[in-house]
């Protein structure tokens, strides 16, 4: 049997889950909280509102459904939101089966939006969700109304050789300074007392996860994508080059509206949770027209 994600330390699982706790209070209490059974293991999702189309919040690695609670509020408003723990990230989410292809996590997160009987998606996926959002675009488009890419690695672009060498040196040396380094290299600033940088801290201390490594999709299948997307990259992203990332989903996505916005990091601060709402309901109200 292939490994499954799984918490390795019960004292240090307190602790995760007390700090995924006081996360959860940077937005709205959810209307319902659902554990939804997979081929693959249980995923918990997390609902905001109750009427309107729905939006479902897909989280950048290993950062959980709380490090989307700015959206919760004013999504909400008008639509039903939807925000999981993606399985073998960690979480409420419990992995009980291997996942071992791009088409097995793609699967799987179709047998969650079936059992919630949605249809006419929009997807919004962050960093590494918006990989998520797009493999799962390419496996089961008909489900989708929109794609939302937010600063997406692994898209149209690799990680970049600072992030690659900054992944190396967390993983063999996995200090508290060593992490603070990095995730001022990622933002550019000190972010180490934001509550969703202490919910993935708090994970990697005691957490294996155990899903395939993300990487790019063909060329070919990304010009055959037929789902309205809008992409929007972070001018100042640590992560990967934005700007080769833009040029190649605009020449390579047929139905995108790409976007850098050049002040904009790959940590997302208050102001740019704000600025993106705005955008995204932008983008979903004039593909329902």
């Amino acid at each position: 049997m292939g490994k499954t994600g799984a918490f390795t330390d019960d004292n240090g699982r307190d602790d995760y889950f007390a700090v995924y706790r006081e996360t959860m209070t940077q937005g709205p209490p959810p209307a319902a909280v659902l554990d939804i059974e997979t081929s693959f293991g249980t995923t918990r999702v997390y609902r905001h509102g109750g009427s309107g189309p729905p939006i479902v919040l897909l989280h950048g690695l290993l950062a959980g459904a709380p490090s989307c609670a700015p959206f919760w509020a004013p999504l909400s408003a008008g639509h039903t939101v939807y925000t999981l723990d993606i399985l073998g990230e960690g979480g409420h989410s419990v992995q009980t089966e291997p996942i071992t292809s791009h088409a097995e996590r793609a699967h799987c997160l179709d047998e969650v939006l079936d059992a919630l009987h949605l249809t006419g998606v929009h997807l919004v996926g962050m960093s590494s969700g918006g990989w998520q959002a797009t493999n799962y675009a390419l496996h089961h488009p008909a489900r989708l109304a929109t794609l939302t890419l937010l600063d997406p690695t692994t898209v149209t672009a690799n990680f970049s050789f600072g992030a690659l060498r900054q992944g190396l040196l967390l993983k063999l040396f996995p200090y508290e300074w060593r992490w603070r380094r990095f995730f001022q290299w990622a933002a550019g600033q000190d972010i180490s007392g934001d509550p969703a940088v202490r919910l993935v801290r708090a994970l990697t201390r005691v957490y294996r996860p155990a899903v395939p490594f993300q990487t790019c999709p063909p060329e070919a299948e990304l010009r055959a994508m037929e789902v309205p997307t809008l992409a929007i990259f972070s001018g100042r992203s640590a992560v990967h080059d934005s700007a080769t990332a833009a040029a190649r989903a605009r020449a390579w996505l047929p139905r995108s509206e790409v976007e850098v916005w050049p002040d904009l990091g790959h940590y997302f601060s208050p102001a740019d949770f704000r600025r993106m709402v705005e955008r995204v309901l932008h983008f979903v109200d004039v593909v329902q027209a």
